[in-house]
C-alpha cells in the first residue's frame, strides 16, 4: 500500500506510525503491529490506529521516524511479522530455557526500539514472574554492555560504587568520589537523576557543575583529575537499561534479576575492576532486612566474578536518612560542609569514609583494615575537597564554589513536635514526598532539613523539620501533606481519634 506521508512532531521514542483505521483494516493490521516501510532499508515501525488523527490514504510519522525516512511525500508500506524477540518473552514467561542468542537478539530489539511498551512490559512481568538463572541474568548483562558505548582504560584498577537506594539523602557520592580519586585510584562514577526520590546524585553534582558528557570526555576528564561525577543518562552506556527503567517504574516492579543486571551493565561499561555496592536495609528501604540484603550480594559477587570484577558489598542502616537534609540544594550543602570543615552529621561522614575506605584497600592504596583511617584522613586534611575543586573545575563549574553560593529555597516552614518525648518512628517516604511536593528534584532549592531523628529527645512545639521550597504554592501543598500525615512519629503522640455518633 502506498500512502502519503505526514510528520507528527512529536518525539515518542520509539519508531512509531499511525494509520487511519481504514487503511489498517485493508493492510490488515492493527494497533500494536508492525509494518516495513519499503522504501528506506526495510524501516519497521510499530503501528498506531486512528479515526480522525489521521485522514485515509495518509501514514503518520513520529519524529524519530520523519528522522530515518528523511522527510514527507510517499512511501510503501507492508505488513511485517513482529520479532523474533516476542518468543523469546513467551519462553521467559513459561520457564523455558533460552539461549545467549536469543538474549543479545532481544536486548538489540529493546536498543533499536523494535518492541513495544506493552511487549517490554511483558519482559519485565515474565522475569518478576520467573527470574533467569545466574548464566543467563550473565547473558542479559553483557548484552546491555555489549549494546552501548563502552569506556577502555589503559590505566588500572578502575573503582565504582554503587547505592541500591531507597534511603533519603543519599549525597555520599559528593564525599566518596574525591577521597578515592585524592589516593591516585580512578572513579569514573556515572550517576543517576532522582526517579521516585528527591534528588540523584547526577542532580546534586548539576548545581556544582554541568553533568552531561559523552563518553570520550569521561574518559579524558577521569584520566586528568581522577574521578568524574556524571549524569549516565547523557551518554549510550548500556541504553537499553535506560528504556526498562522507563517501563519498569509505572509497573512498580524491579525484578532481581534485571536489576542485578542493571547495575552490573553500567559498572561493566564504564570499565570498572573493583566495585563497593552499598546496600541499605530496614524498614522502608528496598531492602527489609539483612537475610535478603545477603542474598542479594551474593547474587551480585558471583555476577560481577562471572564478568571479570571484585565486587564488595556492605550492608548498611537505611531506616533513617543520611544526614539530616533531603532535596539537591540541602544535601550539597550539607556535604560541602563537611569537606571543609568537617562538621556534619555523624552518619554521613562514617558512611562516606567507611565505602571509601573499602575501596582504598580493593584498589590497592590502603592495607587491609586500614582503609577507613585512610579515607577519613583524607578528608579531614581537606585533599578531598581540593580533588572536589578539580573535578567541578574540568566538568566545567566554578572550583571556587563555597556552601555561601548554593541557592536554597526562600519559601520556608516549619512542623513542630506535637507532644513531648522521644523520636520513635521515622517515614523515609513521607520525608521524600514532602520534598517532592516542595519541588525537589526539579527546583535545587526545594527540600527537608531534619531538625530530630529517630532516638532524639523532643519537647511539644519543638521544630522537627523546615520546609524549603522555591514557589509559595508547592510550599503549601508540602505544608499540607506533611501535617495530614507526620513523618515523625513522636512517643506519646495520638495517632488518630475515632468517634462515633451517638443516637438521640
Amino acid at each position: 500500500m502506498e500512502l502519503s506521508v505526514q510528520s507528527i512532531d512529536i518525539n515518542v521514542g520509539k519508531h512509531k506510525v499511525v494509520l487511519n483505521n481504514q487503511d489498517a483494516r485493508e493492510l490488515g493490521v492493527m494497533a500494536g503491529d508492525r509494518v516495513r516501510l519499503k522504501d528506506h532499508g526495510y524501516l519497521t515501525a510499530i503501528v498506531d490506529t486512528t479515526d480522525d488523527m489521521i485522514s485515509q490514504g495518509t501514514m503518520g510519522a513520529y519524529h524519530e521516524v520523519m528522522e530515518l525516512i528523511g522527510g514527507t511525500g510517499t512511501i510503501e508500506i507492508t505488513p511485517a511479522t513482529k520479532p523474533a524477540s516476542v518468543g523469546t518473552i513467551k519462553k521467559i514467561m513459561n520457564a523455558q530455557k533460552i539461549s545467549r542468542d536469543d538474549i543479545y537478539e532481544l536486548v538489540s530489539d529493546i536498543v533499536k526500539e523494535n518492541l513495544s511498551d506493552v511487549e517490554l512490559a511483558a519482559f519485565i512481568t515474565a522475569t518478576h514472574m520467573n527470574c533467569l538463572p545466574a548464566q543467563e541474568t550473565e547473558w542479559l548483562t553483557r548484552a546491555m554492555i555489549d549494546t552501548g558505548e563502552k569506556i577502555e582504560f589503559d590505566t588500572h584498577p578502575i573503582m565504582d560504587k554503587h547505592s541500591i537506594g531507597g534511603v533519603p539523602g543519599n549525597k555520599i557520592s559528593l564525599l566518596i568520589v574525591p577521597i578515592v580519586a585524592a589516593a591516585g585510584l580512578l572513579i569514573p562514577k556515572t550517576s543517576s537523576r532522582a526517579i521516585t526520590g528527591a534528588g540523584g546524585t547526577a542532580d546534586l553534582m548539576e548545581i556544582l557543575a554541568p553533568v552531561e558528557f559523552p563518553a570520550d570526555e569521561i574518559k579524558s576528564m577521569t584520566e586528568k583529575v581522577g574521578g568524574v561525577i556524571v549524569w549516565g543518562g547523557a551518554t549510550n552506556i548500556a541504553p537499553a537499561d535506560d528504556k526498562l527503567i522507563r517501563v519498569e517504574y509505572p509497573l512498580s516492579l524491579d525484578p532481581s534479576c534485571q536489576l542485578l543486571a542493571s547495575i552490573m551493565a553500567k559498572k561493566g561499561a564504564v570499565g570498572a575492576d573493583c566495585v563497593v555496592i552499598d546496600i541499605p536495609t530496614g524498614a522502608g528501604t528496598k531492602i527489609l532486612n539483612v537475610e535478603e540484603g545477603r542474598a542479594m550480594a551474593r547474587g551480585l559477587i558471583d555476577l560481577g566474578a562471572r564478568l571479570g570484577m571484585q565486587v564488595e558489598c556492605a550492608m548498611t542502616y537505611g531506616a533513617s536518612p543520611i544526614g539530616r537534609t533531603v532535596g539537591p540544594g540541602l544535601e550539597v550543602v550539607e556535604a560541602l560542609k563537611v569537606l571543609e570543615t568537617m562538621q556534619g552529621p555523624n552518619s554521613l561522614i562514617q558512611k562516606s569514609v567507611g565505602l571509601a575506605g573499602l575501596m582504598l584497600e580493593m584498589g590497592g592504596a590502603a592495607g587491609k583494615g586500614e582503609g577507613r583511617n585512610m579515607a577519613y584522613e583524607i578528608l579531614r586534611s581537606g585533599k578531598a575537597l581540593s580533588k572536589l575543586r578539580e573535578i567541578i573545575e574540568i566538568q566545567g563549574g566554578n572550583p571556587d564554589v563555597t556552601v555561601s553560593d548554593i541557592p536554597i529555597g526562600d519559601k520556608t516552614a516549619q512542623i513542630v513536635a506535637p507532644a513531648n518525648g522521644y523520636v520513635v518512628e521515622f517515614h523515609n517516604k513521607r520525608i521524600v514526598e514532602i520534598a517532592r511536593l516542595a519541588g525537589a528534584p526539579n527546583d535545587k532549592g526545594a527540600g527537608v532539613l531534619i531538625h530530630k531523628k529517630k532516638g532524639e529527645t523532643v519537647k511539644k512545639d519543638e521544630p522537627i523539620l523546615t520546609i524549603h521550597a522555591e514557589k509559595e504554592w508547592k510550599l503549601t501543598n508540602a505544608i499540607n501533606s506533611a501535617k495530614k500525615d507526620l513523618p515523625i512519629i513522636v512517643e506519646g503522640m495520638l495517632l488518630e481519634t475515632v468517634q462515633g455518633h451517638s443516637e438521640i
